[in-house]
């Protein structure tokens, strides 16, 4: 079997991509310093055997015998990468680069990285394709834009990196996130009545299922080398951009009985990007993507129905990562540049040991 790394393996995408690879035969390990271990939705998942590091202090031995690295692990989103920009570019960009020249070092052949369509900022109206120039309104963005530059750089004979460029994920995860717009409205809508809407709902978004997402990993990983090496994809659907107002009437049309409330002073969102991502559908012919936002939302209903999601689920951290990583700081737990004081209970014995 292939030994396969995943970076981020606790995290929303990195919990439901595991299993997907276990189950397609891979022998997968892991690499989490396990933030968001707690954050679950229902019972936990099966752990994944992983080492507890932070991507930062990532050594040489631990990339040695594998033949691939799936690289999640990052501060996720924009409102993470405001908090502390110089943060955001340590760990997404800096710690990101780093792990891909010790890859090489290591002799691991294929370097998958989890990119995002965020690169492409602020877009406007028109379908951009994985030529367009980037256009980042946050650090989160500009993190991504300088990872897809530098680790390019590193491609060569024995060394073939692959860049995909995430379209706004949702759907169920066993380590929900609700910081994403879809997963958001569903969760509000059923536990409040109302899909509130913090912009005036024109902005653009390309939206992809999280299942999608890692079955484009999976895709990717098993494509011939010269179909991928060096190559960025959008990925989600061309068919998949939506109007924020859209994903709120579709929520409208789900949740029995909500409505849509827009906030006091909602105007634009400087984030505005449709994508084109026929590039990923003419270099991956088989890949077909399984969901669309009306399923995903049906998923989300049926999903936090049968957890019994609650309004003060939506208020506190477990599911919000800025929330999370603030309460951590605020306890202690963690110090100044999110790494934690002390290794976690939570973490298995023969893990500590490992630990950073």
């Amino acid at each position: 079997m292939m030994r396969v790394l995943v970076t981020g393996c606790n995290g929303y995408i990195g919990s439901v991509l595991t299993p997907l690879l276990q189950a397609a035969g891979y022998d997968v390990f892991g690499i989490d310093n396990n933030y968001f271990e707690p954050c679950t939705l229902g019972r936990a998942p099966a752990p994944t055997p992983h080492l507890v590091r932070d991507l930062r202090d990532v050594e040489l031995a631990d990339l040695e015998g594998f033949y691939a690295v799936i690289h999640l692990a990052a501060l996720s989103n924009d409102p993470l990468g405001n908090v502390d920009p110089e943060l955001t570019f340590d760990i997404n960009h800096r710690a990101s680069v780093r792990l891909a020249r010790l890859a090489k070092q290591a002799g691991v052949e294929r370097f998958l990285v989890s990119s995002s369509c965020s690169t492409y900022g602020s877009a406007g109206d028109d379908l951009v394709t994985e030529a367009a120039e980037f256009n980042p309104v946050t650090p989160y963005g500009r993190s991504k834009v300088l990872v897809d530059r530098d680790v390019s750089l590193l491609a060569d004979d024995d060394f073939s990196p692959t860049f995909l460029r995430n379209a706004t994920a949702y759907g169920a995860s066993p380590r929900l996130r609700l910081d994403l717009v879809l997963n958001d409205f569903v969760a509000t809508a059923c536990t409040t009545g109302k899909i509130l809407m913090l912009s005036d709902g024109t902005p653009w978004r390309p939206l992809v299922h999280v299942e999608d997402i890692c079955r484009a990993f999976i895709a990717v990983l098993e494509a011939r080398r010269d179909a991928v090496h060096n190559q960025a994809f959008n990925v989600g659907s061309s068919t998949e951009n939506y109007r924020i107002s859209e994903l709120a009437e579709i929520v409208l049309q789900t949740v029995p009985g909500c409505s849509i409330e827009y906030a006091a002073g909602a105007g634009p969102d400087k984030r505005c990007y449709r994508v084109d991502c026929s590039k990923l559908a003419r270099h991956l012919p088989d890949f077909k993507l399984r969901w669309n936002a009306r399923l995903g939302a049906q998923q989300l209903y049926e999903a936090y129905r049968s957890v019994n999601l609650q309004a003060e689920d939506l208020s506190g951290p477990r599911f919000h990562r800025l929330r999370t990583l603030t309460g951590l700081l605020e306890s202690g737990s963690l110090k100044h540049d999110l790494r934690w004081r002390h290794v976690p209970a939570a973490v298995p014995a023969q893990t500590q040991a490992m630990a950073s």
